[in-house]
């Protein structure tokens, strides 16, 4: 079967990084692809050549309200086709161009890039219900790319759980499905001993175990993920997103994340991500 990994989403967001990621990872892969190309895009690059392959699609795309109707065609051919969506909130995005001192594709001598950004954000509103929302407001380039290959390498049969910890401080991430907010359970950031471990390490954990309010809390969580999971899975959804946050995304939520991923590996395809963690 053939696959097809359409990355779209904001200007700004990373689109590119994620299309080089994925031609790392061997796709043959097409920048800025118009949208009305879709329906026989894989018919044309052969029935044997090019299995593999990823395009990256943004709001300057002819037709790109055709997207849905043509991912429907291809997956109506028998192509495994996928959809990362890319997203960042304003304040990083208005950054980003600062830097680089590039000019939005949609704006205009009237416009201004905080209502550029806005208006592409509602032109796009509806292709993030179709695949999986990556945040990157608080991604490096190298942490991006480490997660585009997580995802690609899932298989795509069945659902995908993928629990993230975050920081309250530096935002709630953009594409969770679930939050979860542990900030009312002791905080090991007290501890002058515990401040420089994080909760993949065996200090923090013997911490938060040492606590009967925090293992409460984690087989709460559990037992909600297990609950509402089927309906996901009827949904047809390739992924749930459960983010636990705590004040700074070190030890509290890292932990959380840790102990749920382990939880639920022995039923479902998971996924682990530590966004403020830098390895």
């Amino acid at each position: 079967m053939k696959q097809l990994i359409i990355v779209t989403g904001l200007s700004g967001s990373g689109k590119s990084i994620a299309l080089r990621a994925l031609e790392d990872s061997g796709y043959y892969c097409i920048d800025n692809l118009p949208a009305t190309m879709l329906p026989n895009l894989m018919e044309h690059l052969g029935a044997d050549d090019h299995k593999h392959v990823a395009i990256s699609i943004d709001s300057r795309s002819a037709a790109v309200e055709s997207l849905p109707a043509n991912i429907a065609l291809l997956k109506a051919q028998n192509v495994d086709t996928r959809i990362l969506f890319l997203e960042s909130n304003v304040e990083t995005l208005v950054k980003r161009f600062s830097e680089t001192r590039r000019k939005h594709p949609l704006s205009k001598d009237t416009t201004t890039l905080a209502e550029s950004i806005a208006y592409e954000r509602d032109l796009l509103a509806s292709l993030g219900d179709l695949g999986h929302v990556i945040d990157t407001s608080n991604l490096s380039a190298n942490k991006l790319r480490g997660w585009v290959k997580d995802v690609v390498s899932t298989e795509h049969m069945g659902l995908t759980l993928l629990f993230t910890s975050f920081g309250f401080k530096h935002g709630i991430p953009l594409d969770a499905d679930f939050v979860f907010d542990v900030r009312c359970l002791p905080n090991p950031h007290y501890d002058p001993h515990l401040r420089d471990f994080s909760g993949q390490d065996a200090e923090i954990q013997q911490f938060m175990q040492a606590h009967p309010v925090a293992q409460e809390m984690l087989n709460d969580i559990k037992q909600y993920v297990e609950k509402w999971l089927p309906c996901f899975v009827q949904d047809n959804r390739g992924y749930l997103t459960v983010a636990i946050g705590c004040t700074g995304g070190q030890h509290r939520s890292v932990y959380f994340v840790e102990q749920l991923s382990a939880y639920f590996k022995a039923t479902q395809k998971v996924l682990t991500r530590h966004r403020e963690l830098k390895s």
